[in-house]
């Protein structure tokens, strides 16, 4: 394709911009112009990329870092459906006018041709149709298309209960999207009518699937439920993944991992700051276990505190450690479901154990065990005891393995990069 300006807009949640970063990087040695739009710490990261970057102005900068002094009532929701709702309003809805204007004086000063952004970044969206411009949205989490994402058949059940499970299911779906969520897509639609946009019908981030140009969703087909249908304009593309410096990563305790039966490699990721909701439970699990290593990423959170309460030597502690260079070597990976952390995990052949509930984690764990790479705890705050079995289980058991094993060689037929490109190319 000819050589475009190419603006990057994600909201400043690692989960939401990390993925992007290759794709980005792999854009600009091809030639393009490439600059990105995002807030707080991530400039600095975006200027390492060698891009420009464009900060937040008037849009707001809401991420981990700051959520819980900027809505301190957030920590006292404790219903999913409220929590949720909250959520979706503050981080994600309420900032659309702040982006809207902040990317509209990016096209004043620098008039981009075509806008990626993931799929949160909302206000992206207005301004795509505000333009007239072309728009590459980019799915960071598992593909929710509402109306087409029926669930799908367990063929080992009669006709009777596969009907009935499938009645179900959509039924869930139903009152998830079109209920629960209505409050939230009412605000939506208020928001698009201050800038004289068509309302949108259903749920509101299928508004992204319907009006993007082009849906880029990250992963394969086989992680997904089988869907009646997809909008055309989506594409999997395999998992996008941050930005790789050239050259192995190296893991400096590499020759430690050899020592022990089992390696555990556990993470909360970025967003969730209580460590107690996992990360304790696994080193409570094993504390007392020193044939079974256990590698702890805090993302920040409470490491030092975390160190001096497990001093074992068969612990591991670090704020951040470069999953490609210690997957390689860890027998089980724990996590409350980050979807980054799971392509990862993946693609490196690495079962799961998953436990999240909240921001959309429920639908991962959810797809880890319909899929049967891992085990899906369905809950937030796991015990010790339940991280223990489910590690036992999946070590014994080779099923696991073997559809990682499989679900990894899918990634493998799926270049991101290259096939993101691709499709980019063929719409502009």
């Amino acid at each position: 394709m000819k050589l475009k300006r190419i603006l990057f807009a994600t909201v400043p949640l690692d989960g939401h911009f990390s993925p992007l970063t290759g794709l980005a990087v792999h854009l600009k040695t091809l030639g393009h112009d490439v600059r990105w739009y995002v807030g707080g710490h991530y400039g600095a990261r975006v200027t390492k990329l060698g891009l420009v970057h464009y900060p937040n102005v008037k849009a707001p900068v809401i991420n981990q870092e700051n959520m819980d002094e900027l809505f301190p009532e957030r920590k006292k929701i404790k219903n999913p459906i409220a929590r949720a709702r909250f959520d979706v309003k503050h981080t994600f809805l309420s900032p659309i006018p702040g982006y809207v204007d902040d990317l509209m004086k990016v096209h004043e000063e620098w008039p981009f041709d075509l806008i990626v952004y993931d799929l949160a970044c909302l206000g992206a969206l207005f301004v795509q149709e505000l333009l007239a411009i072309k728009g590459v949205a980019v799915g960071v989490l598992p593909l929710f298309e509402s109306e087409s994402n029926l669930p799908s058949d367990d063929p080992g059940q009669n006709a009777l209960t596969r009907s009935v499970i499938r009645w179900a299911k959509r039924a869930k779906i139903h009152f998830q999207f079109n209920m629960i969520m209505k409050p939230c897509s009412v605000l939506f639609n208020e928001l698009r009518a201050r800038y004289g946009l068509p309302q949108e019908p259903g749920f509101m981030f299928d508004a992204v699937f319907r009006n993007a140009s082009l849906y880029l969703q990250s992963g394969v087909p086989g992680f997904d439920y089988p869907h009646r249908k997809l909008s055309p304009n989506v594409r999997f593309v395999g998992p996008l993944l941050p930005n790789k410096v050239s050259g192995k990563a190296s893991f400096a305790q590499a020759d430690t991992t050899l020592k022990y039966k089992r390696v555990i490699l556990v993470t909360q990721g970025t967003f969730e700051r209580n460590v107690e909701k996992i990360i304790v439970p696994a080193l409570e699990a094993y504390k007392n276990d020193p044939e079974t290593m256990v590698i702890v990423t805090t993302g920040g959170s409470g490491t030092e505190a975390l160190r001096q309460r497990y001093p074992q030597p068969h612990f591991l502690i670090e704020n951040f450690i470069d999953y490609d260079a210690v997957m390689p070597y860890a027998s089980v990976y724990v996590t409350n479901g980050g979807y980054g952390g799971v392509m990862l995990a993946l693609q490196h052949q690495l079962p799961i154990v998953v436990a999240g509930v909240y921001e959309g984690k429920d639908d991962i764990a959810a797809r880890v065990g319909f899929n049967g790479v891992g085990i899906d705890l369905k809950t937030e705050t796991p015990k010790a005891g339940q991280i223990r079995r489910a590690v036992a289980t999946i070590l014994s058991d080779n099923k696991y393995r073997r559809q990682v094993q499989q679900l990894s060689e899918e990634f493998r037929s799926y270049p991101a990069n290259e096939m993101a490109t691709g499709y980019i190319g063929e719409l502009v």
